[in-house]
């Protein structure tokens, strides 16, 4: 019997889904790295997880398409045999005040963030084995309230509970659902558009001094997705390094 488990990560080809991506191929997952535009990005994620003795495709979804995901998930199963661990890592950021925010700008924002947060969610919660896991991503920003986040922490609010109530739902199928909320972290996402004096005010912000890395996301991942962490649901992980 095949005892290799098998990820799904959506936006894998930058990032925190890159490093999750990466994190999960080195620890013996075969990984269906998902991606929107990045191919070249993606392609190089195979390599790296193919160069470290593990499996990987790269298959092009958009999260918020449900037959997009649906056909990612079919490549899954027929490329490595089913799904366990499903990581939804896609995501978009636009900044504003709620009184300049342009509203094209949210639509997209949630379409992504909170439509393609449900569609992943869905498929996961119809095909992961048992013994798997659901892992959704927040933000640390949900509870820090910073001015200029209130469209993109709303979006992420509406996952936490999303996934909360998801745990719930699949009582009995011995799968998990949990969501990270990262802070900080040293991503383009999070850079691009903040000059030098924004960054290192916030890179001081935890008591541990320094931004996040994508690994240390990843990591974190990588124990709700294993059975060490199966214990762990319907909870949200506020990755940020002690900040209050």
């Amino acid at each position: 019997m095949n005892s290799e488990r098998v990820a799904v990560v959506s936006g894998g080809s930058r990032g925190i889904g890159r490093a999750v991506a990466q994190t999960l191929g080195g620890q013996g997952y075969a990984v269906v790295v998902g991606y929107t535009s990045a191919a070249d990005a993606a392609a190089e994620v195979v390599d790296a997880v193919t160069a470290s003795g593990g499996r990987a495709v790269a298959v092009r979804a958009d999260v918020a398409d449900e037959q997009a995901v649906a056909a990612m998930f079919d490549a899954a199963e027929r490329e490595f045999g089913g799904v366990d661990v499903v990581v939804n890592s896609a995501g978009r950021m636009a900044l504003s005040p709620v009184a300049d925010l342009d509203l094209a700008d949210l639509d997209a924002q949630y379409r992504t963030n909170v439509r393609g947060a449900f569609v992943m969610a869905r498929e996961a919660a119809r095909r992961v084995r048992p013994g798997g896991a659901i892992v959704t991503f927040s933000t640390s920003v949900v509870g820090l309230r910073f001015p200029g986040y209130a469209a993109y922490a709303a979006g992420k609010a509406a996952v936490e509970t999303m996934t909360q109530i998801l745990a719930r739902e699949l009582r009995g199928r011995d799968v998990t659902a949990n969501a990270v909320a990262p802070g900080p972290t040293a991503t383009d996402l999070f850079l691009d558009g903040k000059d030098q004096d924004t960054i290192d005010r916030l890179a001081k912000q935890p008591p541990l001094e320094r931004l996040g890395t994508p690994e240390d996301i990843a990591e974190v991942v990588a124990f709700l997705a294993s059975p060490a962490g199966h214990w762990v649901n319907g909870q949200t992980l506020r990755a940020n390094g002690g900040i209050i």
